[in-house]
Parts: structure tokens; C-alpha cells; sequence
């Protein structure tokens, strides 16, 4: 027996397993498949705005119905998001994302061959809108923030989100072309098929919170935190409320925005390619606005508060919004708008996610962000449905472009409560 031996005649002892550690990918290929990823998926759901008035004609349910199933997938897109997160963190972030890839194309596919409100609400608002938030914004970021250096996930957040407004940016007019050319069943069904091309980034994305990128400050959160635990004392936390509040503002801005700017442009006597690039430019605009929010997240080690720049955020589309009313409706002028509030449209999403992981740390953020995004889709049902029942309602947009710039100040106001701690050697905020 080994244990009557001496010491030194002993075998050595096998090593012990070395604990899972993080697996390292280039930062650059990251960025690639969290961002192209986010590309497809929002490309496809941002551009099917356009054929609001064919799938009027073609089923002939009525506006009111029709932005029904669109709002029911703004709420199922935030559904999603905290029950993806939760899977995420446990069994890793490839298989959520390939599968939601799949069911994008799939209900994507499936819209022409609907005629029901019910058709319309599985394709639209189930499959379509259910499998982008399972490849949505909770997953990649988080999944980012796994595979990044701590000192590198503010600009990382912000070109990942710069990702999809560049598939907003291509996949619009590329689906009006097509619509013109083929018609809008072709236009719909190729979107739905470009979504496939984001498939490897399930693989480049694949791993869980088990695996997190070292550095300083890298896991603030509990060790080793059940996921129930984490979200009830996210829950309890008033600054985290807040911060889901405001975000409910965002999504009644963006589900109202994407899902009638082709209305509008119509309501004013547009023709209908103005909305096409009128959705294309707020794309455009965006990656410039999310680029610059990770820059300003990043610059000089977190100098600035990421509350005070979400507040800065909604003022402006208070701002803009205001503006846009009170100016005559020529293209110029609401390609000028669409620039403006492309500017601000998603460059929220990276101090949220940001805020959220300096709250609580990486570990659960895929579900703790996905519970923020749920709030930010029911406001997105609201503002969906809303902007539909308000042209049967009173004949036009105006009241819901109203209640966007007094829920804009609203939302500003909201973040000044918050509590955001600083990061570990920054500069004092500015």
C-alpha cells in the first residue's frame, strides 16, 4: 500500500482538475458575432414595420388588429428575455442563440401565409418576435461581457448594439427593393432567410457564467449566487427599479417608432420609400449614437455616470420629438427627425446593461438585464398597440407623439434617484 511508504517513495499525487476557466476568443471576433448576430435578428424585426399596410390589404383585418400581433411580439420579445437569460447562465449561450436564430427565419417565413389575427400573432408575435429574444440584446451582451476584459465591456456594449442598428440600416431598404421588385410576400421571406446568416455566432457565443473573463472588478456579485437570489435582491434594490422604469419609456419610444414611421410618412402624403429610408437612416444614425455612448462609457476609465447619460438620452428625444411636431412634414425634414432620434433610439441599451452588471456583476446579468428588457417590451406592446388604436381613435399620430415626449421627460427624471456606484480606481464622474 501506498500509505506504508515513505514519503519520499511515494508516487506523485495526480494534479487536481483545474476549475473552469475563461475560454478566450479574439476580442474582435466577439465583437463579430455578438453584433452580427444582434444584426439579423433586429434587422429582420425593425423592417417589419414596412408591411404594415400589405398585411392590411392582404388579410384585410383592420390596422387596429394587425398591430395587435406586432404588439403581442414586442411583449413576448421582453418574455423571453429573463427565461433565455436563465438558460443562458446555466447551459450556455450558443444553444439559446442558434435556437432563437431559427425560430426567427421560421415565423419570419411563415408571415405571408397568414391571414388571422391568430395566424399573424404565432408568426409574428410567437415565433418571429420569441426567437429574437432568445438571440436579443440579454443574451449577447451578457455573453460579451463574459468573453471581454472588464476594462473593455462599455465599448464592446456599444458596438454590439451598433450591430443592430446596422442590420436596420441594411435589411430596410434591401426589403423594399425587394417589395418593389417582387413584392412584399418575396421581401418578407428573404428577410427571414438573410436571419440564417447569423447562425455561427452561436458557436463563437457558446459558454456560461461559469466562464468569466478575468480582470479587476471582474465579478462584484455574491460568489456563487443562485439565480433566484440575485434576482430577488435585484428586486429589492430602488435604483434597479428605476432603472427598469425608464427603460419601459424606451420601449414605448421604439415598438411606436419602428411599427408606424412607414404611417406616418404615409399619413403625411410621403411616398412609401421615404419611410423605407426614414427606418434605414434612424439605423444609420444609431450605430453612430452607440458607438459614441461605448466611447463615452469607456473614456478615461467611467468618467461619466451612465444615469446622467441615459437622462440626457430621453431628453433628447423630448426634444426632438417636440421639434418634429411643431415643423411642416416634408421628407427633409422627417429624414432630418429620423436622424436625430436615430441618434438616441438604442444607445440606452448600453449604460442599462451597464448599470446593471456595476449593480450586481456579470455572474447573472444575462437574466438580470433580461428582466429590465421585459419591462422595456411592455412598453413596447403599449406603445405598438397604442399607435395603431390612435389613428382609429382620433385619425391620426399626434397624441402619440405627445405622450412620447412628456414619457421622455418622465423617464429623464426617473434616473436621477439612482444609486450607481463607481468603478474600482475611476475618475471622479463628471
Amino acid at each position: 500500500m501506498n500509505d506504508t511508504l515513505p514519503a519520499a517513495d511515494r508516487p506523485p499525487a495526480p494534479a487536481p482538475a483545474a476549475p473552469d476557466g475563461p475560454r478566450r476568443v479574439a476580442f474582435g471576433l466577439v465583437l463579430l458575432a455578438a453584433a452580427g448576430c444582434f444584426a439579423a435578428t433586429m434587422g429582420a424585426r425593425q423592417s417589419m414595420g414596412l408591411f404594415l399596410g400589405d398585411l392590411n390589404s392582404h388579410t384585410g383585418l383592420g390596422l387596429a388588429n394587425i398591430s395587435l400581433a406586432f404588439a403581442f411580439g414586442q411583449l413576448w420579445w421582453g418574455l423571453t428575455q429573463p427565461v433565455a437569460g436563465i438558460v443562458a447562465d446555466r447551459i450556455g449561450a450558443g444553444r439559446v442563440i442558434a435556437a432563437g436564430i431559427v425560430l426567427v427565419a421560421l415565423g419570419t417565413l411563415m408571415i405571408p401565409l397568414m391571414r388571422s389575427t391568430g395566424g399573424l400573432i404565432l408568426a409574428i408575435g410567437v415565433l418571429a418576435a420569441g426567437g429574437a429574444g432568445l438571440a436579443g440584446p440579454s443574451v449577447l451582451m451578457a455573453a460579451t461581457a463574459r468573453l471581454t476584459d472588464p476594462a473593455r465591456r462599455g465599448l464592446a456594449s456599444g458596438i454590439v448594439n451598433a450591430g443592430g442598428s446596422f442590420g436596420q440600416f441594411l435589411f430596410a431598404p434591401i426589403a423594399q427593393a425587394v417589395g418593389s421588385a417582387a413584392g412584399w410576400a418575396a421581401a418578407v421571406q428573404t428577410l427571414g432567410l438573410a436571419a440564417l446568416l447569423a447562425l455561427p455566432a452561436a458557436w463563437v457565443l457558446r459558454g456560461n457564467a461559469r466562464h468569466l473573463a478575468a480582470g479587476p472588478g471582474a465579478a462584484p456579485g455574491a460568489a456563487g449566487e443562485r439565480t433566484g437570489q440575485a434576482l430577488r435582491r435585484a428586486l429589492a434594490d430602488p435604483s434597479y427599479r428605476l432603472l427598469a422604469a425608464g427603460f419601459f419609456v424606451c420601449g414605448f419610444h421604439v415598438a411606436f417608432i419602428a411599427t408606424h414611421l412607414p404611417g406616418v410618412v404615409a399619413a403625411c402624403g410621403l411616398p412609401p420609400a421615404v419611410g423605407a429610408w426614414a427606418i434605414a437612416v434612424i439605423g444609420l444614425a444609431n450605430i453612430a449614437g452607440s458607438l459614441a455612448m461605448g466611447w463615452a462609457l469607456s473614456w478615461r476609465g467611467g468618467r461619466w455616470r451612465m444615469k446622467s447619460l441615459l437622462a440626457g438620452v430621453y431628453l433628447a428625444r423630448a426634444v426632438a420629438v417636440l421639434v418634429f411636431l411643431a415643423l411642416p412634414k416634408t421628407a427633409t425634414n422627417l429624414l432630418v427627425f429620423s436622424a436625430v432620434i436615430g441618434a438616441t433610439y438604442l444607445s440606452t441599451v448600453p449604460p442599462t446593461a451597464g448599470l446593471v452588471a456595476r449593480f450586481f456583476g456579470p455572474a447573472h446579468l444575462a437574466t438580470l438585464f433580461g428582466v429590465v428588457m421585459l419591462a422595456h417590451q411592455l412598453g413596447g406592446f403599449l406603445g405598438a398597440y397604442l399607435g395603431g388604436r390612435s389613428v382609429e381613435w382620433t385619425g391620426g399620430y399626434e397624441a402619440m407623439w405627445v405622450a412620447d415626449a412628456v414619457l421622455a421627460v418622465a423617464a429623464a427624471l426617473l434616473h436621477l434617484p439612482i444609486r450607481e456606484p463607481r468603478p474600482a480606481g475611476a475618475l471622479r464622474p463628471a
